[in-house]
């Protein structure tokens, strides 16, 4: 067979089946962002970021890590959890960051929470709120006193599989690519306007743990990216 018959033979296979197709698989650790990678701006003064995560916290760190390493120009003042028993927590206190509790079950409604955050938030003068990881549904109060500048980051390729466990639901569409999204948060749940995305390939063989990690990894070079377009545009704001 000739290399042109291994082409034809390949793209038929991957018509068929693409998620069982030696071709597509053995491009697995190929990955697409968009918009491409560029040399991160600098601001002046940095960008002045408050975060907010519920769980493991990897995104948290890849925001910090990003900064240390000088691939984002920003400073995070103040990381917000919900729960107190959280991996997020420990991260914040091993690496210096400020973090306060806010437990989600101690308050009445979803728009008491919003408040006390919209209170921390601006106590500590951020520019931004970024979701890294925030497991619960934040209201109006929150988004209207960040408009355009509370970012969110979710597991697949909006607007496809919004809502809880995107993973799951890319699994069971049986979709040959899924990936994650970072978007400015609107009152409908993953529906704002997309900053980036980055696309990954859905394997025969995955499950939801190894899906959820190849997208995991992606999410930790996607969201400083995505954090720098938005801290550009925020800055444009501010001199229009």
């Amino acid at each position: 067979m000739n290399n042109l018959d291994k082409k034809e033979n390949c793209l038929t296979s991957s018509a068929s089946n693409p998620r069982q197709n030696s071709c597509y698989e053995k491009d697995a650790k190929r990955s697409l962002i968009w918009p491409p990678p560029q040399a991160s701006p600098k601001f002046n003064p940095r960008l002045n970021l408050g975060v907010m995560a519920s769980g493991n916290g990897s995104n948290f760190e890849a925001l910090v890590k990003a900064i240390q390493n000088s691939q984002l120009d920003a400073h995070i003042s103040i990381l917000v959890v919900n729960n107190p028993n959280c991996e997020a927590r420990r991260r914040a206190q091993r690496l210096g960051v400020p973090c306060v509790i806010h437990n989600h079950r101690e308050f009445s409604s979803r728009e008491e929470l919003d408040k006390a955050l919209v209170k921390t938030f601006t106590k500590h003068a951020v520019e931004g709120v970024v979701m890294a990881g925030w497991m619960r549904i934040v209201t109006p109060i929150l988004i209207a006193a960040f408009p355009n500048r509370l970012i969110n980051i979710h597991p697949s390729l909006l607007p496809s599989f919004r809502g809880l466990d995107a993973v799951g639901q890319a699994l069971k569409a049986r979709v040959p690519i899924s990936g994650c999204s970072v978007h400015l948060v609107t009152p409908q749940v993953d529906d704002g306007p997309v900053l980036a995305q980055a696309a990954v390939p859905v394997l025969s063989s995955d499950d939801h743990q190894s899906l959820s990690e190849r997208i995991q990894r992606m999410e930790h070079q996607l969201l400083p990216l995505s954090v720098a377009l938005a801290g550009q545009n925020w800055r444009n704001e501010a001199q229009n």
